[in-house]
C-alpha cells in the first residue's frame, strides 16, 4: 500500500484543529475558580458545565473508538452479529440507570471525584484500595483505544502504528494537561460533531458500492456468511446476561462518569445529562451498526481487498476502517478516518484526566499531604497526566495484551467498585471489615474464575465450562455477576456480624484494628469526622455549588449522614474544645 499524503494532511488538520480548541478552551477558563481552589476547577470544571457542553462530553466519553468499532466488529463477526453488539443497550442503560440512582446523591453531597465517599465512610486505606481497580481500568481503557487508533490509522493511510499512536497520545495528553475538564469538554463537542458527521456520510458510499449487497437481504438470508442480525443460542444465554450486567451495572462506577456528573451546576442538571447521554450512545451507534452491516453484505472479492475477506485474514476487528478504505471514495474515507480518531480521542482524554484526579485528590491529598496548597495540587495533576498518558501510550504499543488486561480490569470494576458504591451511597451500617472483605472475595472469584484473554486458566470451574480449539477453558456460567454479588453481600454481613460483635462485647474494644466500629473517634475517625462542618455551605439540587477547598481537611465533604454522631459525640466535643 502507497503512502497517502493526502490523508496524512487530513489527519495533521484534524489533530491541530482539536489541539487548538483545547488550548482555546484552557485560556478561556484560565482564571475560573477562586484562590484556592483552582484544583477543584480542573477536575469538576467549577461546577458550572451546562447541558449543552456537558451532553456532549458525557457522550463523547462513551462514544469512544472502542465503542464505534466494537461495534461494527461485533455486527460483522457471523458467529455474533446484532445479537451480541450488546454496548449500544448496555452503556445506554447504563447512563439511564446512573442519571436515575447515582447522580442525584453524589452531585447533591457535593463531591469532588468518584471515591471521596469511600473515604469519608471506610477511610483513606480503603479508598487507597480502591483506587487500584479504578486506575486499571482507565489506564487500560486508555491504552486498548489507543491501540485501535494507531491500526485504524495505518490501515488507511498506510503509516507506522507506533508514530501514530504516539502523537495521538501527545495531543491528547497536551490539551488535558493546560485545560483539565474544560479542554476535555469543549474538544468532545467537536469530536462528537466530527465523529457523527464523518460516519454518516460515509455510510451511503460504502452501501452504494457495487459489490455490497442489500443489508435488508443478509440481515434474514445467507449470502456471503451467516445473516448479520445474528443469534444467541440457548447454551450461551447466561454468557450473554453475565456480559450485559457487565456493561449496564459495570458502567456506572468510572471516576470518567462521575467526573461529568460532579461538574454539572446542580443534581437535577446532572440527571438530565444522563439521559441526553443515554440517547446519544444510541444515536451514534446506528452507522457503526450500519458499518458493520454493509462489511457482512459485500463480496470482498470484487473489492481491492481481494480474498480472504476480512474475518479469514482475522481483520474483523479492523472491519470498520477497511470499510470506509475500500468500499468509500479516498477523500470520504479519510474524512471518517478523522471521525475514528476522534472517538478515540474523545474518550482517552476522559479517562487520562479521571485517572489523574483520583491520584491528586484522593492519594496524594487526602491521604499523604493533607496540609497540601492548591498550587501544590495542581502541580500534581499535571504531572501525573503526563505520567498517565506516558504509561498508557506504553501499554498500546504492547497491544498483545493490553485488551485482555482491559477486559479483567473492567470486570473488577464491576465486581469491586460497584457493590462497594451500592453500600456506600445506599446501605446504612457498612463498615471498613466488610468492605475489605467483600473486596477480597469478589477479587478472588473474579481470578479464579479464568481469563481467556490473558491465557488465565480458571481454578475454579463452574457448570457449563468448555475447552475451545487452543485450550482454553471458557467460562458459560455468569461467574462475573456471581462474584458481584458475592462481593455484595459479603460487604453488608461482615460489616454488620462486626458491629454485632464489638458492640455486644463479644470482641474487645482493642481488637478494632481498623477503627470501624469501636474506637470511631481514633486519629483516623477525627480526620473523617473533620470533613464535616456544621457551617458548611448548604446543598440543594438546585443551587450551583462551589464548596470551599482549605489548606486541610475541613470542608472537603459534606456528607453528614455517614457521620451524624460528629455534633452529639462528648470524646469529639472534648478533643475539640482541647
Amino acid at each position: 500500500m502507497a503512502f497517502h499524503v493526502e490523508g496524512l494532511v487530513a489527519i495533521v488538520v484534524f489533530y491541530l484543529a482539536i489541539l487548538a480548541v483545547g488550548i482555546w478552551a484552557a485560556w478561556k477558563t484560565k482564571n475560573t475558580g477562586s484562590e484556592g481552589d483552582r484544583s477543584e476547577a480542573i477536575i469538576v470544571g467549577g461546577r458550572d458545565i451546562g447541558l449543552l457542553v456537558g451532553g456532549f462530553t458525557m457522550t463523547a466519553t462513551w462514544v469512544g473508538g472502542g465503542y464505534i468499532n466494537g461495534t461494527a466488529e461485533a455486527v460483522y463477526v457471523p458467529d455474533y452479529g446484532l445479537a451480541w453488539a450488546q454496548a449500544p443497550i448496555g452503556y445506554s442503560l447504563s447512563l439511564i440507570l446512573g442519571g436515575l440512582f447515582f447522580a442525584k446523591p453524589m452531585r447533591s453531597k457535593g463531591y469532588v471525584t468518584m471515591l471521596d465517599p469511600f473515604q469519608q465512610l471506610y477511610g483513606k486505606r480503603m479508598g487507597g484500595l480502591l483506587f487500584i481497580p479504578a486506575l486499571m481500568g482507565e489506564m487500560f481503557w486508555a491504552a486498548a483505544i489507543f491501540s485501535a487508533l494507531g491500526a485504524t490509522i495505518s490501515v488507511i493511510i498506510d503509516i507506522n502504528v507506533n508514530i501514530s499512536v504516539i502523537i495521538s497520545a501527545l495531543i491528547a495528553t497536551m490539551y488535558t494537561l493546560v485545560g483539565g475538564l474544560y479542554s476535555v469538554a469543549y474538544t468532545d463537542v467537536v469530536q462528537l460533531f466530527c465523529i457523527f458527521l464523518g460516519l454518516w456520510i460515509s455510510v451511503p458510499f460504502a452501501m452504494s458500492h457495487p459489490a455490497v449487497t442489500d443489508i435488508g437481504l443478509t440481515a434474514v438470508h445467507q449470502v456471503y456468511q451467516a445473516p448479520w442480525l445474528g443469534s444467541i443460542n440457548s447454551l450461551d444465554i447466561y454468557t450473554w446476561l453475565d456480559n450485559f450486567f457487565l456493561l449496564t451495572l459495570g458502567g456506572i462506577p468510572w471516576q470518567a462518569y462521575f467526573q461529568r456528573v460532579l461538574s454539572s451546576s446542580s443534581a437535577t442538571y446532572a440527571q438530565v445529562l444522563s439521559f441526553l447521554a443515554a440517547f446519544g450512545c444510541l444515536v451514534m451507534a446506528i452507522p457503526a451498526v450500519l458499518i458493520g452491516a454493509i462489511g457482512a453484505s459485500t463480496a470482498w472479492n470484487q473489492t481491492e481487498y481481494g480474498v480472504p475477506d476480512p474475518k479469514s485474514k482475522k481483520e474483523a476487528d479492523m472491519i470498520l476502517p477497511i470499510v470506509l478504505q475500500y468500499l468509500c471514495p479516498v477523500y470520504i474515507s479519510f474524512f471518517g478516518l478523522g471521525a475514528v480518531s476522534a472517538a478515540v480521542m474523545s474518550s482517552a482524554d476522559s479517562s487520562i484526566l479521571s485517572a489523574s484526579s483520583m491520584f491528586a485528590r484522593n492519594i496524594y491529598q487526602l491521604s499523604f499531604r493533607q496540609n497540601a496548597s492548591d498550587r501544590e495540587i495542581v502541580w500534581v495533576m499535571r504531572i501525573t497526566v503526563l505520567l498517565f498518558g506516558a504509561s498508557a501510550t506504553a501499554m498500546a504499543l504492547l497491544a498483545s495484551s493490553v485488551y485482555g488486561l482491559w477486559y479483567l480490569s473492567s470486570d473488577l470494576v464491576y465486581i469491586i467498585i460497584f457493590p462497594q458504591l451500592l453500600c456506600v451511597l445506599f446501605i446504612k451500617g457498612t463498615n471498613t471489615y466488610g468492605a475489605i472483605a467483600g473486596y477480597l472475595f469478589g477479587l478472588v472469584l473474579r481470578i479464579t474464575g479464568g481469563e481467556p484473554y490473558l491465557y488465565l486458566q480458571p481454578l475454579i470451574f463452574y457448570p457449563g465450562w468448555y475447552q475451545d480449539d487452543n485450550n482454553l477453558y471458557i467460562q458459560r456460567f455468569p461467574f462475573k455477576t456471581l462474584a458481584m454479588l458475592t462481593s455484595f453481600f459479603t460487604n453488608v454481613i461482615v460489616s454488620y456480624l462486626a458491629k454485632y460483635l464489638f458492640e455486644s462485647g463479644t470482641l474487645p474494644p482493642k481488637l478494632d484494628f481498623l477503627d470501624a466500629v469501636v474506637a470511631r473517634y481514633s486519629r483516623e475517625h477525627m480526620d473523617k469526622a473533620t470533613l464535616v462542618k456544621s457551617d458548611n455551605i448548604v446543598l440543594n439540587e438546585l443551587a450551583p455549588v462551589n464548596p470551599r477547598h482549605s489548606l486541610t481537611l475541613s470542608s472537603t465533604f459534606t456528607n453528614k449522614e455517614a457521620f451524624n454522631y460528629v455534633d452529639s459525640s462528648p470524646e469529639l466535643s472534648n478533643t475539640e474544645d482541647n
